[in-house]
C-alpha cells in the first residue's frame, strides 16, 4: 500500500539469493565479511550509512573492487526516519547518495530505510534519486541476539532461491566470547547454502523497481 518494495527476487533460471549487510562499513567487521564471502565465491549487497562511508571510503572502494553492491542506507541512520517529512527524508537520501558516489565512483541503485520503516512520503525522494526500495525476505536479528545458532536458524528457515537475507556488518551483536555474531553465522550460512545448491549474488539491475 505504501508503494513498491522489493522483498525477494523474481525466480530465475539460476538458484541464487541475495545476502545483504546493513549499517557499515565497519573497519573491523567489513573486511572479514568480505574475506569470508571470497572464500565461498559469494557476492553480496552492502547498505552503507553515509556518515560511516565518509570515514572509511577505502572500504567502499574495496567492496566494489571485489564485485559487491554498495547501496544507500541514509546518511546518519536516524531512528525517526519514518516520522520525517519528505524534504528531510530526501536530504538524508541525497547526502548519502553523494558520499557513496564520491567514495567508490558509482551511485547506489537501491535504498533501504533504517529498520525497514517508512511512510507514504518516501516515494518522491527515491524517485528523485532513481532508487528502488529494498527490504528483505527474512532477518536474523543479529544486532540483538548473541546466540549464533538462533540467528542462523531464522535465516535458514525455508531458505530458497530469490530470498533476500538481512544481516549487519555494522552494529552486529557480540557473542559471549566478544566476537561479532555475524562472523560466526556467515560461514555456516554459506555452507548451508552450498549444501542446498544456492549461490549468493549482489542485487541485480531489475527491469522493474520492485514487487
Amino acid at each position: 500500500m505504501l508503494g513498491p518494495n522489493l522483498k525477494r527476487l523474481p525466480t530465475g533460471p539460476d538458484a541464487s539469493l541475495v545476502l545483504t549487510f546493513d549499517d557499515g562499513p565497519d573497519p573491523e567487521v567489513t573486511p572479514r565479511v568480505m574475506d569470508m564471502l571470497d572464500a565461498f565465491g559469494a557476492k553480496a549487497s552492502f547498505f552503507v550509512v553515509g556518515r560511516r562511508a565518509e570515514q572509511h571510503p577505502r572500504l567502499l572502494r574495496e567492496l566494489v573492487r571485489r564485485g559487491h553492491g554498495v547501496e544507500n542506507h541514509t546518511y546518519s541512520h536516524p531512528y525517526g526516519f519514518a516520522c520525517m517529512g519528505p524534504v528531510a527524508q530526501w536530504r538524508e537520501i541525497r547526502r548519502a547518495q553523494d558520499v557513496i558516489a564520491d567514495a567508490c565512483g558509482q551511485a547506489p541503485r537501491y535504498f533501504r530505510a533504517p529498520m525497514g520503516l517508512r511512510n507514504p512520503l518516501l516515494g518522491p525522494g527515491l524517485a528523485a534519486e532513481g532508487l528502488a526500495l529494498v527490504s528483505w525476505t527474512r532477518r536474523g536479528y543479529d544486532t540483538r541476539r548473541k546466540d549464533p545458532a538462533r540467528v542462523l536458524a531464522r535465516l535458514t528457515k525455508g531458505l530458497a532461491a530469490g530470498d533476500i537475507l538481512l544481516m549487519h556488518d555494522g552494529s552486529s551483536a557480540r557473542g559471549e566470547d566478544g566476537r561479532p555474531v555475524v562472523l560466526e553465522v556467515l560461514p555456516q550460512l554459506l555452507r548451508r547454502m552450498g549444501g542446498l545448491g544456492l549461490t549468493s549474488a549482489a542485487l541485480p539491475v531489475l527491469p522493474t523497481s520492485g514487487v
